[in-house]
């Protein structure tokens, strides 16, 4: 078991079997979800009840477990239950009456937001004490990079005395946020300040640290799968020679980043099985995860028009639609020769994280929703299908998409109760039934109506300035 300061305890995952009978409970009432079938050599108990008060289980069993008086009974006859799912990468909490109801009626009872400024860290506390109805939320610091970085409001340390400042001003932050021009010295010394103020560190491999440098200072997730193919090529060393020697221009430092993408994209040709299964067993004594993001992936690495006319955009803000559009414009890749070589990239990544994974790599799902066509909850679902396309097994998925949480008698209730069978097929975690979660009981009418509100809210005016990134 693993337990990451200021993250959610990490234990082995199941699945339960479950069905419907009552209506939602009220908030004061202690539902007991009855379950009637499914198979233990799969991973699932059949014939369960689990029994929820103050959006705790109090209590897991078989059909003859004795209830507390006053019960209310939520009967789900040959239904399937599993745990909350996680968002480990999200942007754009701040939305809160967007991000975070498309969040609960997709499942997602728990979300890591990426980048974090006071009123995000209030909004946090203020579901925590019940004030807004939303997902658990875990925020990181500001974004810390080094210089010619090219993200905009990133605070920039071009010292490792001011990296430990930034760290040390990391005030009301769960973990600090590191990104992808931070030199050696300066992420070593973020690396001791973190350890010395007790907070984690995660984000992106930087350009200039080799993924498992950076795990052996401690960064504990890795975003994205960037410097995942560099450091398990056998031509890393002559790769990262040639962007030692790469020419940045600070006016363009975008132009630079594309350059290290296409070392990467050559890295993946050149893959060492040999190197995986070194870098594999750093990150497993480190602690550190893969936090691959293939959605959003497969998002950059698609023509810039493939998923405009998603449906999904109605709940999305009106400026999000020309904001998404605009930046791809220097992502998305054009010729026929570029979209084909662009595709195998993301599929020799992807089957690098399952080869991570049978390492004994923990993975965690993130979507980085908030970028082009990343939606909130509904992407988590998108992104277990990618994990299981890339090669992990659905309960694999699953364990990547519940930090692995049990159904077990004292953790949060936050369940979601499904028409099917989500080991036999990933994509039966769309076909949720109800969510249950801080005591309340979201079932398909409840759903609607939040989902109808998403989208009447979305048509009101919003401040055009957002924060996303990758």
């Amino acid at each position: 078991m693993k337990c990451w300061d200021g993250w959610p305890g990490s234990v082995r995952q199941r699945a339960w079997a479950c069905s419907h009978r009552a209506g939602p409970a009220p908030p004061s009432a202690s539902p007991r979800c009855e379950a009637s079938r499914s198979s233990t050599r799969s991973g699932t108990r059949s014939n369960a009840t689990i029994v929820l008060a103050d959006n705790k289980i109090l209590a897991v069993g078989g059909c003859d477990l004795p209830l507390p008086r006053g019960s209310t009974v939520l009967d789900l006859a040959g239904k399937f239950v599993i745990p909350g799912l996680w968002d480990m990468h999200v942007h754009g909490a701040y939305l809160d009456r967007i991000t975070l109801p498309l969040c609960l009626v997709n499942g997602v009872t728990g979300i890591r937001e990426m980048w974090g400024f006071p009123p995000i860290y209030e909004l946090r506390d203020r579901i925590a004490r019940g004030e807004v109805f939303g997902p658990r939320l875990v925020v990181g610091s500001t974004i810390i990079d080094g210089p010619n970085s090219t993200l905009p409001g990133a605070l920039i340390v071009s010292t490792p005395d001011e990296g430990r400042q930034a760290v040390r001003d990391a005030k009301g932050a769960d973990f600090v946020k590191v990104y992808s021009y931070l030199d050696r010295a300066t992420l070593a010394a973020i690396a001791d300040e973190c350890s010395r103020q007790d907070i984690t560190f995660a984000g992106h491999c930087s350009n200039h640290v080799s993924l498992g440098d950076a795990s052996d200072l401690g960064q504990r997730t890795f975003e994205h799968m960037y410097g995942l193919p560099l450091a398990t090529s056998f031509k890393e060393a002559e790769l990262r020679q040639a962007i030692a020697d790469l020419p940045l221009d600070p006016a363009n430092s975008f132009a630079w980043f594309k350059r290290v993408l296409e070392f990467e994209r050559q890295a993946a040709l050149t893959h060492s099985r040999t190197k995986a299964i070194t870098l594999a067993k750093r990150l497993r004594r480190n602690n550190s995860a893969l936090c691959p993001t293939m959605v959003a992936m497969r998002v950059y690495a698609s023509p810039a028009d493939r998923f405009a006319n998603d449906p999904r955009m109605k709940y999305m803000p009106a400026f999000y639609r020309d904001f998404w559009r605009d930046s791809l414009k220097n992502w998305a890749p054009v010729t026929p020769e570029e979209i084909r070589q662009q595709a195998e990239f993301l599929k020799r990544r992807m089957e690098q994280v399952a080869e991570m994974h049978d390492h004994g790599v923990e993975v965690l799902l993130g979507t980085d929703a908030g970028n082009p066509y990343v939606f909130s909850g509904f992407s988590v679902h998108d992104e277990l299908e990618l994990l299981v396309e890339a090669g992990l097994s659905p309960k694999a998925a699953l364990k990547a998409g519940t930090r692995g949480t049990r159904l077990a008698a004292g953790t949060e209730a936050n369940l979601v109760v499904l028409d099917g069978n989500p080991l036999a097929d990933i994509r039966n975690t769309q076909r949720i039934h109800a969510v249950l979660t801080k005591g309340r009981v979201l079932g398909p009418a409840e759903r609607r109506q939040m989902l109808a509100d998403v989208e009447k809210a979305a048509q009101e005016p919003f401040p055009t300035a957002v924060r996303t990134c990758c």
